[in-house]
């Protein structure tokens, strides 16, 4: 039985109702023919929306809010609308407004953004004479679904005329997909911009250029006279996601450093985990042709000649080259063959208890300090029990990984 106290206001429960999740309502789209603004199938969400809208991810005040943010397929033309069917009003809500949404998206576009669809649409055209800035690096072909489908790499820079602003287009992406993204001082020409397009015919017989994705990469100054690159923003597009495009990317940008001699090794700043399995695939591959990577020298375990070689042949540093050996070794290693596979733990374990025991070799020397001086210290370690199970779960997490990247190693040679 409902009381007078237990039953919600009708004016706060439709209230309720205006609030809506940022990530549903905001609809992305990449167009490459007038007829894909009513095709559902070009439309994406964004993984995350709080850079904008907050850490609650929400707008309040709208009904059947649908917020468009709309890009032609390869200049990149920006469209930014929103449709609702009702909006909160001030005077009937006791001054209670509807949240800023297009203002709030509009500060984070370039300034010339379209907000008439007509005048969108008419933009679209451009792409029929658009083609990428910069130097082509790669260029490959992917079956997808029986379809074969053109893909290219470029590495351009601040130098290309228009390229600017392309990219300063481009990287609005990043604020829905890669979280606590800064857009790059663009003015610094360390840095270097890999873009990834398809090749592909229009449904007006054009030869047209869509964009795919990008990553960024700053060169670092390394001592005495070399660079070291590393990669800091990597972004397919989800509508081309899952269909190995990231690895072609990587392979792009190692095209343009590998061969390069004041090129000491490549970094990668905070790699996400799919990231870093795209990376670990990679070098693994590459690696697995290395004499110093052989069957041979990966049981006897890891040393100097894997990573002089992996950083002289891949410019891959040491602590990449310890994980690729890790995975390298796994591959050859029998599970059911218990000494085999316990050894493999062991090799794994003892570079995963490095930390800690450089951890229990600092507190100790502190201790000898603090007892110099007559005084005791408070920090402590975890018990030897706890130690090995944070180790062993440590572990477990590192081996599934390698198992899904040994996997991928396995169905590439059967091909």
């Amino acid at each position: 039985m409902f009381t007078e106290s237990n039953m919600e206001d009708p004016i706060s429960a439709h209230l309720k109702n205006l609030v809506v999740s940022s990530n549903e309502c905001l609809e992305l789209k990449l167009i490459r023919d007038v007829n894909d603004l009513e095709d559902d199938r070009t439309s994406f969400k964004p993984e995350m929306s709080h850079q904008i809208f907050g850490d609650s991810e929400t707008i309040f005040g709208y009904l059947d809010l649908k917020v468009k943010l709309y890009y032609s397929a390869g200049s990149l033309e920006t469209y930014l609308g929103m449709t609702y069917s009702e909006k909160v009003n001030k005077l009937t809500y006791e001054g209670v407004e509807a949240d800023e949404v297009l203002s709030k998206v509009a500060e984070k576009l370039t300034p010339n953004i379209h907000t008439n669809l007509d005048s969108f649409v008419e933009s679209i055209k451009k792409d029929r004479t658009f083609r990428p800035y910069g130097e082509l690096l790669y260029s490959f072909s992917v079956n997808d679904n029986g379809c074969t489908r053109q893909f290219e790499v470029y590495k351009a820079d601040m130098t290309c005329k228009g390229f600017k602003e392309y990219h300063q287009r481009l990287q609005t992406f990043v604020l829905w997909y890669i979280d606590a993204a800064n857009f790059i001082d663009i003015d610094d020409d360390q840095w270097h911009y890999f873009n990834m397009f398809e090749k592909y015919k229009s449904s007006s017989g054009y030869t047209q250029y869509g964009t795919i994705g990008f990553a960024t990469v700053y060169q670092y100054y390394a001592y005495p006279h070399h660079t070291r690159p590393r990669i800091a923003q990597v972004l397919i597009l989800p509508l081309f996601q899952n269909m190995g495009l990231g690895t072609h990317l990587l392979r792009g940008i190692y095209r343009e450093y590998i061969g390069r001699n004041e090129v000491k090794d490549i970094t990668v700043e905070d790699p996400s985990v799919g990231f870093q399995r795209i990376r670990d695939y990679v070098d693994a591959m590459n690696c697995s042709t290395l004499p110093s990577f052989s069957r041979e020298c990966l049981l006897q375990g890891f040393n100097k000649a894997m990573v002089i070689e992996a950083r002289e042949k891949y410019k891959i540093n040491k602590k990449q080259a310890r994980r690729v050996y890790e995975i390298l070794r796994l591959r050859i290693t029998d599970i059911s063959n218990e000494q085999e596979y316990r050894d493999y733990r062991l090799d794994v374990k003892k570079r995963l208890n490095i930390p800690y025991k450089r951890e229990q070799n600092d507190i100790k020397k502190l201790e000898l300090v603090l007892k110099s001086l007559n005084k005791r210290s408070n920090i402590t370690l975890p018990a030897p029990e706890q130690r090995m199970k944070i180790l062993e779960k440590s572990y477990r997490v590192l081996e599934e990984d390698y198992k899904k990247v040994v996997k991928r190693l396995e169905d590439e040679t059967e091909l």
